[in-house]
């Protein structure tokens, strides 16, 4: 039991390690002064810094999946729920940019077992009728990702360009919602 406890720790202080600095500028002495462990451990339960790296960002993306049930037959309303959950946590996000800046993880399994699930399910609501059937299911969801997504202070457009607007966050989940419904909406 000792081990997992070691295993949980070492993943919450790279979680944050990773989230301030990423993969290049993380050091596995501060997340092993974090975790409370010897580094040692680090390389023994995970090889590398990058395989770390990897585990936590897959850790929370499939956190984040199971927690957001893709409905595509509403996809304003899982844009808006992907908006409040990017809300709630921006450091997965960080982690997630700083995948795509350093490419330094290949594409986190639970990131292509859900991205290769939902493509089928949007063709599904082509297919119905109910999502424009003109655009690719991949752009789609693309599309309902990035807006969903933008207004998180981890991207270079988010919460933290003007914090000084006066533009409150309830509108802006409510814009990005009717946005995505435009986006979808079938042609008539």
């Amino acid at each position: 039991m000792a081990a997992q406890e070691t295993k949980q720790r070492i993943l919450a202080a790279a979680f944050q390690e990773f989230a301030d600095y990423g993969v290049a500028g993380a050091r596995v002495d501060r997340i092993a002064k974090n975790a409370g462990c010897n580094k040692n451990l680090i390389y023994v339960y995970f090889d590398s810094k990058e395989n770390l790296f990897a585990t936590v960002l897959d850790h929370h993306l499939a956190d984040a999946y199971a927690g957001l049930e893709f409905t595509p037959q509403n996809l304003p309303d899982l844009a808006r729920r992907v908006f409040d959950f990017a809300q709630a946590n921006p450091d997965v996000y960080r982690l997630l940019a700083w995948a795509t800046l350093e490419r330094t993880a290949a594409r986190p399994p639970s990131r292509e077992r859900e991205h290769t699930r939902k493509i089928p399910l949007i063709r599904e609501q082509q297919n119905a009728g109910t999502v424009d059937g003109a655009l690719p299911p991949e752009l789609i969801l693309m599309a309902v990702m990035a807006l969903a997504t933008a207004w998180s202070p981890a991207f270079p457009f988010g919460a933290t360009v003007n914090p000084d607007a006066e533009v409150e966050p309830a509108a802006i989940r409510e814009a990005i919602g009717e946005m995505v419904a435009r986006i979808v909406r079938p042609e008539a």
